[in-house]
This record gives structure tokens, sequence and C-alpha cells, in this order.
């Protein structure tokens, strides 16, 4: 990921939790004071977003009126690798208000990327258990604004980004069908589109597939179909065009669907109801000496 795409995410993020100044850490910890952290992973996962945590360390540090160059990250692990429970995924040293300002938004950012790679793996494994030719996609049921972060999530979990937004491709769905004239219309859809332009149409039943493949499109979604329905259209579509299905796919079901033999399998629920990975940040013991005569104490 470039970080610079999501610099100014980050900026707004440690706004909205630090405001006009973390006022307990100011309280207690000097301006010039340094510590260490370690960042912690409780239970097994995907991890993603370690350059998300190291920029928001850095921002925290300019923030409180240091040096981002004072601000040292060393990662253990990199995004996509499935970490042990235990495993210190990365270290952090600077100024104490800087560590403790920036500690939830870094976590937020973490957890919450580790959860979505980590739903997404656990998907992409249970698929190639039962076929190893369906890919796993995500949607754009994203939160608002975060899209970038969480398609991220998804290949760092071995999944694949379906379209961005409304842009890159042209997928066309039960309401713009609802539009008078646009079904007509569809069959020149390719003829409209530049060359590397994927064309996708939504179908919800046996009839209205039997129609689109004669439209001539690249794929075709079969959405929230029953089981049996399924099964039909796949044998019916053949290797006419690439076949995916959604609608209500989770990790306890996608095995199931992967088994019709589709190419594609996408899902909301890898971005919109992924569990947070549970990771945690814990400052080191911090040694100073009293005096020359006496051993050093930890404080």
């Amino acid at each position: 990921m470039d970080i610079n795409e999501v610099k100014n995410i980050i900026k707004l993020a440690l706004e909205e939790d630090i405001g006009a100044g973390d006022i307990t850490t100011n309280l207690l910890v000097a301006p010039d004071e340094k510590a260490g952290a370690v960042i912690t992973v409780k239970e097994q996962g995907i991890i993603c977003g370690l350059d998300i945590a190291e920029e928001v360390f850095m921002q925290s540090t300019a923030l409180c009126g240091g040096e981002r160059e004072k601000l040292l990250f060393s990662k253990n692990a990199e995004d996509g690798i499935e970490v042990r429970r235990g495993t210190v995924v990365a270290e952090v040293s600077g100024y104490a208000r800087a560590i403790l300002a920036g500690e939830r938004t870094a976590l937020n950012f973490l957890q919450w990327l580790s959860g979505i790679a980590t739903l997404t793996g656990k998907c992409v494994r249970e698929v190639e258990r039962v076929s190893g030719r369906a890919g796993v996609f995500d949607t754009r049921k994203t939160m608002p604004t975060m899209r970038r972060l969480e398609k991220y999530a998804v290949v760092c979990g071995g999944g694949q980004n379906h379209r961005m937004g409304l842009w890159d491709m042209v997928l066309v769905k039960d309401n713009h069908l609802r539009v008078p004239g646009s079904d007509e219309l569809l069959s020149r859809v390719k003829k409209k589109v530049a060359e590397n332009t994927l064309v996708e149409v939504e179908v919800k039943d046996i009839r209205k597939l039997e129609e689109t493949l004669k439209k001539g499109v690249d794929i075709i979604l079969l959405d929230n179909m029953s089981a049996v329905e399924l099964k039909k259209a796949v044998r019916i579509i053949g290797k006419r065009c690439l076949i995916e299905v959604s609608g209500g796919i989770d990790i306890s079901n996608i095995g199931d669907f992967a088994k019709l033999g589709v190419d594609r399998i996408s899902m909301g629920a890898l971005t919109h109801s992924a569990k947070a990975l549970d990771i945690s940040l814990d400052l080191k013991p911090v040694y100073r000496k009293k005096n020359k005569n006496e051993k050093d104490i930890q404080v």
C-alpha cells in the first residue's frame, strides 16, 4: 500500500481522538520523556496495517511537538503473514506522549484491518479445500472513505478486489434494469465502453439468465438464487462467460458455493462483518539512574 494515499485518513483519525490534546497523558508524562512499546497479537490471525500503525505514531509525534524522525518503528512481521498468538509484530520507541496519544488509533487500524485479512484468509482456505477454481472477491460494502484500506486488507488475506468504485467496470444490477429502456440498451453496452472494461450483469432467475447470455457479457452474477437454481444456471452458462455468485455467503457456507464450479464468489461479509483481531500495545519498563552511587531502578 502507498501510505501517501491514506495519510489524510490517518490525520483525521488522530484529530478525532486527540482533539485539543491528550489531557491525561499531558498531566502525567513530561514532554521530553522517552518510552518504548511492543505490539502483540493476542490471537492467531493474519496481520495487516503495520505501515498504517507506523504512520499513526509518526503523525502523533508531530502533533506532540516532536520530529517524525525521532519515532522508531521496527516491524517483526509483514502484512499478509499469519502470526501466532503472543507474537510481537512491532516495537515502537520515541516520545512517551506520542506513543500514548497514538496508541488507540494505531490499534484500531491494526485490529480492524487484520480482522478483515484473517476472515478473508479463512474463506480462501475453505474454497481451496473444495475447489481450486473460484476466487474470493470483496464488494463495495465498505465503510465510506475507508474502502482503499479495507480492500487492501482483503488482498493481504489472499482475496481479490472486485471493482474499486463505479468507474472501473460495468455492473448492471436489477435497479438499473428497472429504468425504462435500459434492458434494450444492454446489448449495446460492450460497444460503448473501453476495450478492457469488463461488463457484468446481475440475474436473479433462469429466465433472465437466458436473455442476458444473448447479450455477450463478460460475467454473469447469480445473486441470491436457490441451490437448485444455481446448479441449473451454472450448467446453462457453461464456458460462455465467467460465473460469479453472491448473496448470503459467509464462512459457514462458502464451500458449498465453491463446489458448484463457479469462477468468482463475492462477499460483502469480508468487509462489513469481520471480527477485529485482538492486538495490544504495552509500554516497556523504563530504567533510570538515581545517582552515580545507586543501581538502576525501574519506574
